[in-house]
């Protein structure tokens, strides 16, 4: 994958400052280290950094179409790029490249707006017609790569992170209270939102259609569209194959999604935790290229949470010789400043951080490629919260739900000064309450414990899940379970695993990370059948994966109960803190920020590792603490310091001794400027 940045006037006619087009760029350096391009003319400027994968020797950028009448800048893989390149030549277009990045332009004279429905792959681009004055900003369908931007007048800036927005000191940075507010909801951002006031998310699936002023008079048109979302058949229209098939139908969609991700100029290697998800990868690898890639896992030094043995024993069923990387809860703390500021947000999970240091040894081993077993939980209802949903819903009958009044004593017993009619208003806005809300809720109380008066008010009466584009309207035609499965695809899986456990700790060390499960086919494949083929009865999660690895790996490894891999949490931090945790969390920094209540954290924090509360209202606090932790080493990073003696984050400058690369139309020759 790559980065992107780059500015536009929706007047079409502002001069392009290339000096704020490289400081954008150079912000995001880590995305694209290989090499950079521009592009630039009255009222457009696009930016990249390159990660070569694919199209080693050609595929520079920006990429233009035959007459250069269309550019783009592109982060990602199209992954199915062979035959849709024959496609394209079959239709007359010409290529100049070996890089799926040509793709786009042609499929943009092809189909226009409708080429969105074509790709197959993870991406993020921005895509210009110079004749129509159109400019299309895309991201895809599940939201692997990111894409921000901001809007300041009539100027739009657009960034693979919001470091390439800030560093175009055109932006004023100042904290979205609602946005931090999310972290202390479900653990991340994955609506439009973020931990910065005007800078959006551009959502997965979506695509901003940006049409500039051709006349110079009133500033163009910004329209936000859909070109995809995850849906499921009505309940009771869901398909059921006999078993035979069930499997057969996962095998060749999933064997293809691994085949077409094996598609790259470098070696590909894998993750390999030891579980179904991850294995299942790793093997069918292995089966595909007749021997193993190199893999990589994590052991965490702890006896409670140390999977190697279980990750032993799969690499020595697919034939491979891990490299583990061991680390102690000193490694995870000392790791999390620079989390933090990869992310541009707060991050509470702690696993994140450890994804951060395996991604760095990826690295310093010469790799640049991984492929990984996330989304299988997503799609097959994976987690240990489906399966209470599923004990809780079996209680309802017709009207009659004492799993609400299951929920509610839990709440009064956990959170007492959190109001029931809060939580009622929260499920209905998301439309009912999913076995995400039930994991969330535990997080959503930590609120009340460390947010000041003052912080609420600033919020106001909005609630985190105010800001969620859900259809509704279609998720009641549903089974519960698939209308939970959305609600994780919109939240968990977009926010949490894809930013803060994926692309973010992966590029900050220039790693790209691959998804079979995530591929369209195989999120399709798994959507139109019969729940019972995701979770079967009350506790055997993921049983048409298990089905399906159950005819390569032992059955101590396709029948293995979900572990999921987690970092220690608030011990890591609270145990033996160092000495910026002792800092941000110190009466002097909360009252610096103002957002918490200094006596509340100062409270729990003296009382950490005494606690003799319900479990649920331990993982609230220990969550809690871990959330105003790592908002106010944010606020550090990004504000100006002062909170502890570690380095704040401030664009750097680019090398103004060696010439901008901007890339001309084939019709020009691309030549070098100052």
């Amino acid at each position: 994958m790559c980065g992107i940045a780059g500015f536009i006037d929706l007047h079409g006619r502002m001069d392009v400052d290339l000096d704020t087009l490289r400081r954008m760029a150079q912000a995001i350096v880590h995305r694209g280290p290989d090499e950079e391009g521009f592009f630039v003319e009255p009222g457009v400027g696009l930016a990249s950094r390159r990660l070569s994968i694919v199209g080693l020797a050609d595929g520079q950028q920006p990429i233009f179409n035959e007459d250069g009448s269309v550019v783009v800048v592109f982060n990602g893989e199209l992954f199915d790029y062979p035959e849709m390149r024959d496609f394209l030549k079959s239709r007359g277009h010409l290529f100049r490249t070996s890089s799926d990045t040509e793709l786009l332009v042609h499929l943009w004279e092809e189909y226009g707006e409708g080429m969105l429905e074509k790709l197959r792959g993870q991406f993020a681009f921005a895509l210009y017609d110079r004749r129509q004055k159109t400019i299309i900003l895309a991201r895809d369908r599940v939201g692997i790569c990111p894409l921000h931007y901001s809007r300041q007048g009539d100027v739009l800036y657009f960034g693979s992170e919001i470091k390439a927005i800030l560093a175009s000191n055109k932006v004023p940075k100042k904290p979205d209270l609602r946005g931090i507010d999310h972290i202390f909801t479900y653990f991340a951002m994955a609506t439009r939102r973020t931990s910065f006031e005007g800078v959006s998310s551009l959502l997965a699936g979506t695509y901003l259609s940006i049409k500039l002023n051709k006349d110079g008079g009133r500033a163009g048109t910004v329209t936000e569209k859909t070109y995809w979302d995850l849906d499921f058949p009505n309940r009771g229209d869901e398909e059921c194959p006999t078993q035979k098939q069930a499997i057969e139908g996962f095998s060749e969609v999933f064997h293809e999604a691994v085949n077409i991700r094996l598609r790259a100029e470098v070696p590909v290697v894998s993750y390999l935790s030891g579980g179904v998800d991850s294995t299942s990868v790793a093997s069918t690898i292995s089966r595909i290229r007749g021997e193993s890639v190199p893999t990589f896992t994590i052991r965490i030094a702890d006896p409670k949470l140390d999977e190697t043995d279980r990750a032993l024993m799969a690499a020595k069923t697919i034939g491979s010789t891990p490299t583990i990387v061991t680390l102690h809860g000193p490694d995870i703390s000392a790791a999390y400043p620079e989390l933090v500021r990869a992310s541009d947000c707060p991050v509470v999970d702690t696993s994140s951080a450890a994804m951060l240091c395996l991604a760095k040894e990826v690295h310093r081993q010469g790799f640049r490629c991984a492929m990984t077993g996330e989304g299988a939980d997503e799609s097959l209802a994976g987690y240990p919260w489906f399966k209470i949903n599923r004990l809780l819903r079996s209680f309802d009958v017709g009207s009659f739900r004492p799993s609400m009044a299951i929920r509610r004593t839990f709440l009064r017993l956990t959170a007492p000064n959190v109001s029931w009619t809060k939580a009622r208003r929260a499920f209905d806005l998301v439309g009912g309450p999913y076995a995400y809300n039930d994991l969330y809720g535990i997080m959503t109380m930590s609120r009340h414990l460390f947010y000041k008066p003052e912080t609420f008010e600033r919020i106001g009466d909005r609630f985190a899940y105010d800001d969620f584009s859900l259809n509704l309207e279609r998720m009641k035609h549903w089974h519960p379970m698939n209308q939970g499965l959305y609600f994780g695809f919109k939240t968990l899986l977009a926010g949490l695993l894809l930013n803060h456990k994926g692309d973010r700790p992966a590029m900050n060390s220039s790693v790209e990370t691959r998804y079979p499960f995530l591929d369209d086919k195989v999120i399709a494949y798994c959507a139109k059948l019969n729940p019972t083929w995701k979770l079967h009865g009350f506790f055997r999660d993921k049983h048409l994966l298990r089905l399906y690895a159950g005819q390569m790996l032992p059955a101590a490894i396709a029948n293995r109960p979900k572990a999921m891999f987690r970092a220690p949490f608030a011990s890591t931090f609270f145990n033996d803190p160092a000495n910026y945790v002792k800092d941000v969390l110190s009466r002097e920094s909360l009252e610096k920020t103002g957002l918490f209540d200094p006596d509340q954290v100062l409270k729990y924090r003296a009382e950490y590792g005494n606690f003799s509360w319900a479990r649920g209202r331990r993982l609230t606090i220990e969550m809690g603490l871990t959330a105003v932790m790592a908002t106010q080493l944010w606020y550090h990073t990004y504000f100006g310091g002062g909170l502890c003696d570690l380095p704040t984050w401030t664009p750097q400058p680019y090398d103004n001794s060696k010439p901008a690369i901007i890339r001309r139309p084939p019709s020009a020759r691309m030549t070098a400027a100052g």
